[in-house]
Protein backbone atom coordinates (compact mmCIF):
# COMPACT_ATOMS: atom_id res chain seq x y z
CA UNK A 1 0.00 0.00 0.00
CA UNK A 2 1.29 3.44 -0.36
CA UNK A 3 2.80 5.35 1.86
CA UNK A 4 0.28 8.29 1.31
CA UNK A 5 -2.83 6.24 0.74
CA UNK A 6 -2.23 4.01 4.70
CA UNK A 7 -1.91 7.95 5.99
CA UNK A 8 -5.32 8.73 4.89
CA UNK A 9 -6.69 5.13 6.25
CA UNK A 10 -5.06 6.00 9.94
CA UNK A 11 -6.75 9.61 9.71
CA UNK A 12 -10.18 7.99 8.96
CA UNK A 13 -10.04 5.33 11.56
CA UNK A 14 -8.31 7.24 14.69
CA UNK A 15 -11.54 9.29 15.35
CA UNK A 16 -12.85 5.59 16.16
CA UNK A 17 -10.67 3.80 18.17
CA UNK A 18 -10.47 4.58 22.00
CA UNK A 19 -7.93 6.85 23.84
CA UNK A 20 -5.55 5.64 25.74
CA UNK A 21 -7.10 2.16 24.61
CA UNK A 22 -10.23 2.15 26.56
CA UNK A 23 -13.61 4.14 26.45
CA UNK A 24 -14.34 6.59 29.11
CA UNK A 25 -18.05 5.54 30.59
CA UNK A 26 -21.00 7.99 29.67
CA UNK A 27 -21.82 10.27 32.68
CA UNK A 28 -25.32 9.41 33.46
CA UNK A 29 -27.98 11.81 32.82
CA UNK A 30 -29.67 13.44 36.03
CA UNK A 31 -32.76 11.23 35.18
CA UNK A 32 -31.02 8.50 35.09
CA UNK A 33 -28.60 9.31 38.55
CA UNK A 34 -32.30 9.95 40.05
CA UNK A 35 -33.99 6.88 38.91
CA UNK A 36 -30.38 4.87 40.68
CA UNK A 37 -30.97 6.89 43.72
CA UNK A 38 -34.18 5.84 43.69
CA UNK A 39 -33.63 2.55 43.46
CA UNK A 40 -30.62 2.73 46.07
CA UNK A 41 -33.20 4.69 48.49
CA UNK A 42 -35.01 1.60 48.62
CA UNK A 43 -33.02 -1.04 49.18
CA UNK A 44 -31.51 0.73 52.01
CA UNK A 45 -34.71 1.04 53.81
CA UNK A 46 -34.44 -2.76 53.87
CA UNK A 47 -30.55 -3.12 54.80
CA UNK A 48 -31.05 -0.41 57.39
CA UNK A 49 -34.18 -2.18 59.06
CA UNK A 50 -32.48 -5.24 58.79
CA UNK A 51 -29.61 -3.46 60.81
CA UNK A 52 -32.29 -2.22 63.30
CA UNK A 53 -33.63 -5.62 63.74
CA UNK A 54 -30.56 -7.44 64.37
CA UNK A 55 -29.37 -4.54 67.45
CA UNK A 56 -32.32 -4.98 68.39
CA UNK A 57 -32.02 -8.90 68.66
CA UNK A 58 -28.45 -8.60 70.27
CA UNK A 59 -29.99 -6.04 73.24
CA UNK A 60 -32.39 -8.52 74.06
CA UNK A 61 -30.01 -11.43 74.11
CA UNK A 62 -27.82 -9.26 75.97
CA UNK A 63 -30.46 -8.70 78.70
CA UNK A 64 -31.26 -12.16 78.59
CA UNK A 65 -27.71 -12.91 79.33
CA UNK A 66 -27.60 -10.76 82.29
CA UNK A 67 -31.08 -11.73 83.48
CA UNK A 68 -30.00 -15.49 83.71
CA UNK A 69 -26.73 -14.26 84.99
CA UNK A 70 -27.80 -13.00 87.79
CA UNK A 71 -30.38 -15.61 88.57
CA UNK A 72 -27.00 -17.98 88.12
CA UNK A 73 -25.15 -15.72 90.84
CA UNK A 74 -28.26 -16.03 92.97
CA UNK A 75 -28.41 -19.65 92.63
CA UNK A 76 -24.86 -20.11 93.67
CA UNK A 77 -25.21 -18.33 96.67
CA UNK A 78 -28.05 -20.44 97.98
CA UNK A 79 -26.23 -23.70 96.91
CA UNK A 80 -23.26 -22.22 98.80
CA UNK A 81 -25.82 -21.65 102.11
CA UNK A 82 -27.03 -25.26 101.64
CA UNK A 83 -23.75 -26.64 101.69
CA UNK A 84 -22.84 -24.63 105.03
CA UNK A 85 -25.93 -26.01 106.97
CA UNK A 86 -25.25 -29.51 105.42
CA UNK A 87 -22.03 -28.96 107.09
CA UNK A 88 -22.81 -27.95 110.34
CA UNK A 89 -26.08 -30.74 110.42
CA UNK A 90 -23.34 -33.52 109.62
CA UNK A 91 -21.10 -32.55 112.60
CA UNK A 92 -24.27 -32.03 115.20
CA UNK A 93 -25.19 -35.54 113.80
CA UNK A 94 -21.99 -36.66 114.63
CA UNK A 95 -21.61 -34.78 118.21
CA UNK A 96 -25.15 -36.42 119.17
CA UNK A 97 -24.78 -39.78 117.49
CA UNK A 98 -21.42 -40.86 119.05
CA UNK A 99 -21.69 -43.71 121.43
CA UNK A 100 -21.53 -41.21 124.47
CA UNK A 101 -24.93 -39.92 122.95
CA UNK A 102 -26.30 -42.86 122.03
CA UNK A 103 -25.92 -44.56 125.30
CA UNK A 104 -27.13 -41.72 127.73
CA UNK A 105 -30.22 -41.44 125.59
CA UNK A 106 -30.81 -45.06 126.21
CA UNK A 107 -30.05 -45.38 129.98
CA UNK A 108 -32.46 -42.58 131.22
CA UNK A 109 -34.09 -44.00 134.01
CA UNK A 110 -36.95 -41.69 132.47
CA UNK A 111 -39.05 -43.66 130.42
CA UNK A 112 -40.92 -40.09 129.09
CA UNK A 113 -37.11 -37.96 128.51
CA UNK A 114 -35.88 -41.41 127.08
CA UNK A 115 -39.14 -41.11 124.16
CA UNK A 116 -38.64 -37.03 123.97
CA UNK A 117 -34.62 -37.74 123.16
CA UNK A 118 -36.04 -40.36 120.35
CA UNK A 119 -38.13 -38.09 118.71
CA UNK A 120 -35.20 -35.37 118.87
CA UNK A 121 -33.51 -37.65 116.93
CA UNK A 122 -36.33 -38.49 114.42
CA UNK A 123 -36.50 -34.43 114.11
CA UNK A 124 -33.15 -34.00 113.53
CA UNK A 125 -33.03 -36.84 110.65
CA UNK A 126 -36.34 -35.55 109.08
CA UNK A 127 -34.73 -31.83 109.03
CA UNK A 128 -31.16 -33.23 107.26
CA UNK A 129 -33.23 -35.01 104.95
CA UNK A 130 -35.49 -32.26 103.85
CA UNK A 131 -31.81 -30.30 103.80
CA UNK A 132 -30.48 -32.57 101.50
CA UNK A 133 -33.47 -32.48 98.99
CA UNK A 134 -32.81 -28.97 98.98
CA UNK A 135 -29.44 -28.56 98.03
CA UNK A 136 -30.44 -31.53 95.55
CA UNK A 137 -33.02 -29.14 94.03
CA UNK A 138 -30.70 -26.20 94.51
CA UNK A 139 -27.80 -27.82 92.78
CA UNK A 140 -29.89 -28.74 89.77
CA UNK A 141 -31.57 -24.99 89.45
CA UNK A 142 -27.84 -23.78 89.44
CA UNK A 143 -26.97 -26.20 86.74
CA UNK A 144 -29.99 -24.96 84.69
CA UNK A 145 -29.17 -21.77 85.06
CA UNK A 146 -25.65 -22.10 84.20
CA UNK A 147 -26.99 -23.58 81.24
CA UNK A 148 -29.31 -20.92 80.28
CA UNK A 149 -26.66 -18.54 80.95
CA UNK A 150 -24.33 -20.20 78.37
CA UNK A 151 -26.85 -20.77 75.50
CA UNK A 152 -27.54 -16.92 76.30
CA UNK A 153 -24.31 -15.80 75.72
CA UNK A 154 -23.84 -18.19 72.34
CA UNK A 155 -27.15 -16.38 71.49
CA UNK A 156 -25.62 -12.84 71.87
CA UNK A 157 -22.29 -13.35 70.13
CA UNK A 158 -24.15 -14.85 67.30
CA UNK A 159 -26.29 -11.53 66.96
CA UNK A 160 -23.19 -9.58 67.40
CA UNK A 161 -22.03 -11.25 64.26
CA UNK A 162 -25.04 -10.62 62.42
CA UNK A 163 -24.99 -7.31 63.38
CA UNK A 164 -21.70 -6.86 62.28
CA UNK A 165 -22.77 -8.56 58.77
CA UNK A 166 -25.42 -5.97 58.41
CA UNK A 167 -23.70 -2.90 59.31
CA UNK A 168 -21.21 -3.83 56.64
CA UNK A 169 -23.85 -3.94 54.24
CA UNK A 170 -25.40 -0.83 55.33
CA UNK A 171 -22.02 0.92 55.60
CA UNK A 172 -21.44 0.12 51.56
CA UNK A 173 -25.31 1.33 50.79
CA UNK A 174 -24.54 4.50 52.46
CA UNK A 175 -21.38 5.20 50.26
CA UNK A 176 -22.82 4.25 47.32
CA UNK A 177 -25.81 6.66 47.95
CA UNK A 178 -23.47 9.33 49.14
CA UNK A 179 -21.52 9.25 45.91
CA UNK A 180 -24.48 9.60 43.75
CA UNK A 181 -26.05 12.35 45.72
CA UNK A 182 -22.14 14.42 45.86
CA UNK A 183 -22.44 14.37 42.06
CA UNK A 184 -25.53 15.39 42.03
CA UNK A 185 -25.16 18.24 44.41
CA UNK A 186 -27.96 17.05 46.37
CA UNK A 187 -26.18 15.76 49.46
CA UNK A 188 -27.20 17.46 52.73
CA UNK A 189 -25.09 17.27 55.85
CA UNK A 190 -27.65 18.48 58.27
CA UNK A 191 -27.10 20.50 61.28
CA UNK A 192 -26.96 18.03 64.29
CA UNK A 193 -27.63 21.41 66.65
CA UNK A 194 -30.66 22.07 64.87
CA UNK A 195 -33.70 23.31 66.87
CA UNK A 196 -36.06 22.44 64.14
CA UNK A 197 -39.53 24.68 63.07
CA UNK A 198 -42.47 24.93 65.55
CA UNK A 199 -45.58 22.61 64.82
CA UNK A 200 -48.69 25.17 64.20
CA UNK A 201 -50.81 21.99 62.73
CA UNK A 202 -54.49 21.05 64.21
CA UNK A 203 -53.05 17.96 66.22
CA UNK A 204 -54.11 18.25 69.75
CA UNK A 205 -53.45 16.13 73.01
CA UNK A 206 -50.49 13.12 72.68
CA UNK A 207 -50.27 13.62 68.90
CA UNK A 208 -49.68 17.09 69.46
CA UNK A 209 -46.40 16.67 71.96
CA UNK A 210 -45.04 13.90 69.33
CA UNK A 211 -46.00 16.25 66.69
CA UNK A 212 -43.88 19.30 68.66
CA UNK A 213 -41.03 16.64 69.35
CA UNK A 214 -40.75 15.72 65.59
CA UNK A 215 -41.06 19.08 63.94
CA UNK A 216 -38.15 20.03 66.58
CA UNK A 217 -35.71 17.63 64.98
CA UNK A 218 -36.25 19.45 61.83
CA UNK A 219 -32.80 19.85 59.92
CA UNK A 220 -31.03 17.11 61.93
CA UNK A 221 -29.56 14.62 59.59
CA UNK A 222 -30.87 11.59 58.93
CA UNK A 223 -28.53 8.71 60.33
CA UNK A 224 -29.16 4.94 60.07
CA UNK A 225 -29.45 3.01 63.29
CA UNK A 226 -30.05 7.05 64.84
CA UNK A 227 -31.97 7.51 67.57
CA UNK A 228 -30.69 11.00 68.15
CA UNK A 229 -30.30 13.63 69.54
CA UNK A 230 -28.07 14.47 66.49
CA UNK A 231 -29.51 12.10 64.18
CA UNK A 232 -32.50 9.83 63.49
CA UNK A 233 -33.61 7.42 61.17
CA UNK A 234 -37.08 7.10 60.52
CA UNK A 235 -38.09 4.60 63.09
CA UNK A 236 -35.79 6.00 65.69
CA UNK A 237 -37.54 9.45 65.37
CA UNK A 238 -41.14 8.04 65.44
CA UNK A 239 -40.57 6.01 68.38
CA UNK A 240 -39.12 8.95 69.74
CA UNK A 241 -41.83 11.23 69.04
CA UNK A 242 -44.23 9.03 70.43
CA UNK A 243 -42.43 8.32 73.59
CA UNK A 244 -42.61 11.71 73.86
CA UNK A 245 -46.05 11.88 73.69
CA UNK A 246 -46.64 9.10 76.00
CA UNK A 247 -46.74 6.44 74.06
CA UNK A 248 -43.94 3.55 74.23
CA UNK A 249 -43.34 1.91 70.84
CA UNK A 250 -41.08 -0.67 69.50
CA UNK A 251 -37.62 0.16 67.76
CA UNK A 252 -37.75 -0.85 64.25
CA UNK A 253 -40.51 -0.18 61.50
CA UNK A 254 -41.56 -3.76 61.00
CA UNK A 255 -42.08 -4.15 65.04
CA UNK A 256 -44.11 -1.13 65.16
CA UNK A 257 -46.10 -2.47 61.98
CA UNK A 258 -46.66 -5.61 64.26
CA UNK A 259 -47.32 -3.19 67.31
CA UNK A 260 -50.06 -1.60 65.47
CA UNK A 261 -51.75 -4.57 64.48
CA UNK A 262 -55.21 -3.58 66.00
CA UNK A 263 -54.57 0.07 65.46
CA UNK A 264 -54.57 0.30 62.07
CA UNK A 265 -56.47 2.96 60.10
CA UNK A 266 -57.65 3.83 56.22
CA UNK A 267 -55.12 6.10 54.36
CA UNK A 268 -58.06 8.04 53.21
CA UNK A 269 -58.88 8.67 56.96
CA UNK A 270 -55.69 9.62 58.35
CA UNK A 271 -55.30 12.26 61.81
CA UNK A 272 -52.58 14.06 63.21
CA UNK A 273 -49.77 12.07 64.67
CA UNK A 274 -51.14 8.50 63.06
CA UNK A 275 -47.41 6.47 61.55
CA UNK A 276 -47.75 6.07 57.92
CA UNK A 277 -45.81 2.88 56.38
CA UNK A 278 -43.98 2.25 52.74
CA UNK A 279 -44.26 -0.58 51.21
CA UNK A 280 -41.96 -3.47 52.42
CA UNK A 281 -42.28 -1.63 55.35
CA UNK A 282 -39.00 0.19 55.61
CA UNK A 283 -39.43 3.38 56.23
CA UNK A 284 -41.92 5.20 58.66
CA UNK A 285 -43.19 8.54 58.72
CA UNK A 286 -45.61 10.94 60.87
CA UNK A 287 -48.43 12.51 59.03
CA UNK A 288 -49.08 16.40 60.53
CA UNK A 289 -52.45 16.86 59.26
CA UNK A 290 -53.62 19.40 56.45
CA UNK A 291 -51.36 16.98 53.51
CA UNK A 292 -48.26 16.93 55.39
CA UNK A 293 -45.55 14.35 56.89
CA UNK A 294 -42.53 14.54 58.95
CA UNK A 295 -39.94 12.18 58.53
CA UNK A 296 -36.49 11.29 58.65
CA UNK A 297 -36.01 10.37 54.44
CA UNK A 298 -32.96 8.57 53.97
CA UNK A 299 -29.05 8.88 53.83
CA UNK A 300 -27.90 12.45 52.27
CA UNK A 301 -31.08 14.14 53.55
CA UNK A 302 -32.32 15.62 56.79
CA UNK A 303 -35.69 15.21 59.06
CA UNK A 304 -38.33 17.37 57.00
CA UNK A 305 -41.68 18.01 56.36
CA UNK A 306 -42.95 17.57 53.08
CA UNK A 307 -46.43 16.99 51.60
CA UNK A 308 -47.58 13.56 51.50
CA UNK A 309 -48.22 13.22 47.78
CA UNK A 310 -44.61 14.06 47.51
CA UNK A 311 -43.39 11.24 49.46
CA UNK A 312 -41.68 9.45 46.95
CA UNK A 313 -42.44 5.99 48.58
CA UNK A 314 -45.45 3.85 48.26
CA UNK A 315 -47.87 3.43 51.01
CA UNK A 316 -49.07 0.05 52.31
CA UNK A 317 -50.91 1.40 55.68
CA UNK A 318 -50.84 3.42 58.71
CA UNK A 319 -51.12 2.86 62.55
CA UNK A 320 -52.74 5.65 64.70
CA UNK A 321 -50.96 5.08 68.43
Amino acid sequence: MPVAAGLVLAALLLPLLPVGGASAEPKPTIAEAKKKLEKLNHEADEIVEKYNQAGEKLKRAKKKYRDLNADLTRQNAKVSGLRKELVTMAVSTYQVGGLTGWEGLFTQPDPGAMLSGLATVDQMSASRAQSLNAFDEANEALRTSRDKAKTALAEADETRDELAEEKAKADKMVKAQTKLLRELGAFRTGDPSSTGIAYTGPASGNARSALDFAFAQVGKPYQYGGTGPGGWDCSGLVQAAWRAGGVSLPRTTWEQWSWGAGRKVSLDDLQPGDLIFSEGLGHVSLYAGDGQIVHAPQTGDVVKVVSLSSYGRRLVGAVRP
